[in-house]
């Protein structure tokens, strides 16, 4: 069966301190934090998962807070740019809410009839701000008003030595479409398009290679409808000649990762079981979730991570 993910599931990436990071998310962005766990593969550092009310794929940005990880930095071979799409007249209402709270943020941009605002969380990490038109609902968290809070993911931006090959993998294997370009910019949409099914792929040749550590994305997801359709893509991403992982149990969701030519990770990722599997709607990200494999070592996770404070 072809390969077309249904957009964005959720951006992964690699923060410092653990407490600065929910600061910044939950109070200064307004997103929620809707799982707190820890990295399955390395069970001495969060997981923590923020997005909308009930952790919708497409909402999703996650960390993992590795304490003294050196500076990442960013570069071709990497995902440098994670957009959150906003009311289209929320931009000021953001650039004065940011600034108060001594967030650094760069003058709006208009690009590919998009106006942006963009600014680096406490790690360095790039985040966008996008207005747009369109129906996506927001919730409030209590700490931003519903109608300026962020409505889920907008785009990542790819930034590549070349971009060619990375466009043909996303035209001619994932199901992706051009849908827009300008002259350093080629945007790709999936499925039905638009905020939260899209990507911007970026060229510059004979950059800097990036480097994938504090401040930086680790991976980006893309949404699978379910277990059997995420297996018959596996088959197709293999027989393109990618190196593909087997299906992992994520808890919350199944993965299959694989990079594309030009360096960036990739998931794909199913839309369920979702985060409601061991908490109550209530109760999300107030205390720490393990998987059944790792609960039997809570303790010892527990005494291996720092306290944290919560909204």
């Amino acid at each position: 069966m072809p390969v077309e993910p249904l957009g964005l599931h959720h951006v992964t990436a690699i923060a410092t301190q653990p407490q600065r990071n929910v600061d910044f998310y939950a109070e200064i962005l307004g997103l929620r934090l809707v799982k707190q766990t820890v990295n399955f593969d390395a069970p001495d550092v969060y997981h923590l998962y923020y997005g909308d009310e009930v952790g919708r794929p497409g909402t999703l940005l996650t960390f993992f807070p590795w304490g003294g990880v050196a500076q990442g930095r960013r570069g071709t071979g990497q995902a440098t740019a994670t957009s959150f799409s906003i009311p289209e007249a929320s931009l000021g209402y953001w650039k004065q809410r940011l600034e108060l709270r001594g967030v650094v943020v760069k003058e709006a941009v208009t690009r590919l009839d998009e106006d942006a605002l963009s600014f680096e969380d406490p790690d360095g990490l790039l985040i966008e701000l996008i207005a747009h038109v369109g129906p996506r609902p927001g919730e409030s968290t209590g700490a931003v008003p519903t109608e300026h809070a962020v409505r889920g993911l907008h785009s990542v931006t790819f930034s590549e030595d070349g971009g060619d090959v990375t466009a043909e993998l996303l035209t001619g294997t994932l199901g992706f479409r051009l849908v827009d370009e300008s002259p350093d910019r080629l945007r790709f949409d999936v499925g039905e398009g638009g905020p939260g099914a899209r990507v911007d792929v970026v060229a510059s040749p004979g950059g800097p290679r990036g480097i994938v550590a504090g401040g930086t994305v680790h991976h980006v997801a893309w949404r699978a409808p379910d277990r059997d359709t995420q297996a018959g893509w596996r088959e197709e991403v293999v027989e393109a000649g990618l190196d593909v992982t087997p299906i992992i149990d994520r808890q919350y969701f199944e993965s299959i990762y694989f990079r594309e030519p030009g360096g960036v990770l990739l998931e794909i990722a199913t839309d369920g079981p979702g985060f409601l599997t061991d908490e109550p709607l209530l109760e999300l990200g107030r205390r720490l979730r393990l998987p059944p494999w790792l609960e039997p070592d809570r303790e010892q996770i527990e005494a291996n991570l720092p306290n944290l404070e919560l909204p």
